[in-house]
């Protein structure tokens, strides 16, 4: 599980996230959704370390991470995926799985990998650098990193930005395995109507403040919320 409480954050001096509580279970995807602005990737960034914490608490499967370094995060089984700068662009896609798979012995890493790649389509493509992928093949090499490693718990920024209506399909098909699989998948995502409908609960955020959280269902059936803050229709 991943969870926030009382969570202020933002950068340098600028504040952005105010008293956020926050929530992931494991086996489950939670959405963040909002206009433009409204903190989303600031969110995933606190949790990450990334974004400075001003108050407020952050926990990774039960730990209080909010003082610990980024990598001791990742130590502890986050994977933070953002929307570009997601890999190692002029390596290839094994060179890149075997740097996540550094801790790994020669044995243990082939194991891993065939396991991995029955889960993620890559095989093809693991003699191809990374910079001669598109970007959503390189949000597919970037989830098979995360999973090498041993990562339990998936933050997604934005992960269908600037992706064809296809390969935006494959990867929210990715994120939902990952949930079915068992792990813990948070996706913060511009495309609200395609995060909720994959999404087990959510989280609305506007300007920095948790405005709805619940299930999907009960935020698109708030036309004060649903069309005002994200242009959908309610139901």
């Amino acid at each position: 599980m991943i969870a926030t409480k009382g969570l202020d954050a933002g950068y340098g001096k600028l504040q952005v996230l105010f008293d956020v509580n926050f929530k992931a279970e494991q086996g489950a995807i939670t959405a963040v959704v909002g206009p433009n602005g409204s903190g989303k990737s600031t969110l995933l960034k606190a949790i990450a370390g990334i974004a400075k914490i001003f108050r407020g608490v952050v926990e990774i499967g039960g730990v209080d991470a909010t003082r610990i370094a980024p990598h001791e995060r990742a130590r502890l089984g986050l994977a933070y995926l953002p929307q570009v700068k997601n890999v190692f662009q002029n390596l290839t896609v094994e060179e890149n799985l075997r740097m996540a798979a550094y801790h790994l012995d020669s044995r243990e890493y082939k194991e891993r990998l065939r396991e991995i790649l029955e889960v993620v389509p890559i095989g093809g493509l693991l003699h191809r650098r990374a910079l001669e992928l598109s970007g959503g093949w390189r949000q597919m090499v970037a989830v098979a990193m995360a999973l090498i490693r041993g990562a339990k718990y998936f933050m997604f920024d934005e992960p269908t930005a600037q992706l064809s209506p296809k390969f935006a399909e494959e990867v929210l098909n990715l994120v939902k395995k990952l949930a079915e699989m068992g792990y813990t998948v948070v996706l913060a995502e511009q495309n609200a109507k395609k995060a909720l409908e994959i999404a087990h609960s959510c989280y609305l955020l506007v300007s920095g403040k948790v405005a709805y959280e619940g299930p999907p269902s009960g935020l698109l059936a708030r036309a004060d919320l649903a069309e005002l803050y994200l242009g959908i229709k309610s139901i």
